[in-house]
């Protein structure tokens, strides 16, 4: 299934399938709507049996591995991987959009109507008469804007009778939870909820271990893993405070240590042993290796790519 899936969206297929040998000069709208007659040819009766079988809830998983992918052929500088794996995740739009006009709830142009719309409400400063002096008053007079549309919706009866709000509302709670955290200490920040500094979440996160410390001590399983929550949100709205995306942190960091752990598994093979049985000295010895290793070879990297620049040679004529 996962085969099919990335063969029904590469661009030869696409463009092969819209009847175009080569890719052909059509604008981003007449490109679009190639791509929503293909996916409902996809979904027609004789169309695509996998197709066929898909629901809004047998797509969840493909919807978030796709943004993972974007966010991945972002850090490549790739364009072209970038602009492949957006494409991929663009499909996922209008294929939700396509169930959900099967069933006569909503087409694909509600859902750019939707958001053109918002955007032009929510952007006064630029298509009305208010105006923003920085990026901070944007964001505050964003959240004033979503409570008002929020406070509209409850009027027509769009949420639920007699749930009480709450200015965090709309953060989903099916996000990551790095994100939700992000996403909840964000919105907490822009109506006055904050640090004065980070030197108080970093005396936040000193309370958070002692704290772990004093469960473990007790043996409570629950609490330890309660004091361990605490101490993760502690790091996210740290992160959030320093302008820094946890979840992306936290990737390259799950990056970074696998680089090194195969750098490690490669000097033991180096050495004709086998990684599971060296020794626990060993095994840090071979991890000191591997970080000595790649920062070598990111000092090389970028001495090479001064050395390659146009103005290398003045820079170090001047130097001299």
């Amino acid at each position: 299934m996962g085969t099919h899936k990335k063969r029904q969206t590469t661009s030869r297929q696409r463009h092969a399938a819209a009847g175009a040998g080569k890719p052909a000069r059509l604008s981003a709208g007449e490109w679009f709507e190639r791509l929503v007659t293909l996916q409902a040819r996809l979904r027609a009766r004789n169309g695509c049996p996998w197709d066929l079988e898909q629901t809004h809830e047998t797509l969840r998983t493909y919807l978030v591995e796709e943004t993972y992918e974007v966010l991945d052929a972002l850090e490549t500088g790739d364009d072209a991987k970038f602009a492949n794996e957006m494409g991929d995740l663009l499909l996922q739009i209008v294929f939700h959009s396509q169930i959900a006009a099967e069933e006569g709830r909503f087409t694909v142009a509600d859902v750019i109507r939707e958001v053109h719309e918002k955007m032009v409400r929510r952007h006064p400063h630029v298509f009305g008469e208010k105006r923003a002096k920085d990026a901070a008053e944007v964001l505050r007079n964003w959240e004033k804007i979503k409570a008002e549309e929020r406070r509209s919706e409850e009027k027509n009866g769009a949420d639920a009778a007699g749930a009480q709000k709450s200015l965090l509302d709309g953060v989903p709670r099916t996000l990551p939870a790095t994100l939700e955290g992000l996403q909840l200490t964000k919105k907490a920040a822009r109506v006055g909820f904050d640090w004065e500094s980070d030197a108080g979440i970093f005396e936040k996160m000193r309370e958070e271990c002692a704290e772990l410390r004093h469960a473990l001590a007790k043996k409570k399983s629950a609490e330890v893993e309660e004091e361990i929550g605490d101490l993760f949100f502690a790091a996210v709205n740290l992160a959030r405070f320093l302008k820094v995306d946890p979840e992306i942190a936290l990737k390259k960091a799950n990056a970074k240590f696998l680089r090194r752990f195969r750098e490690m598994e490669r000097l033991a093979i180096q050495k004709g042993r086998r990684f599971a049985e060296v020794s626990r000295a060993e095994k840090e010895g071979l991890w000191e290796a591997a970080k000595r290793g790649e920062r070598e070879s990111a000092k090389h990297h970028h001495l090479k790519r001064r050395v390659g620049r146009p103005d290398a040679g003045r820079e170090a004529a001047e130097k001299r």
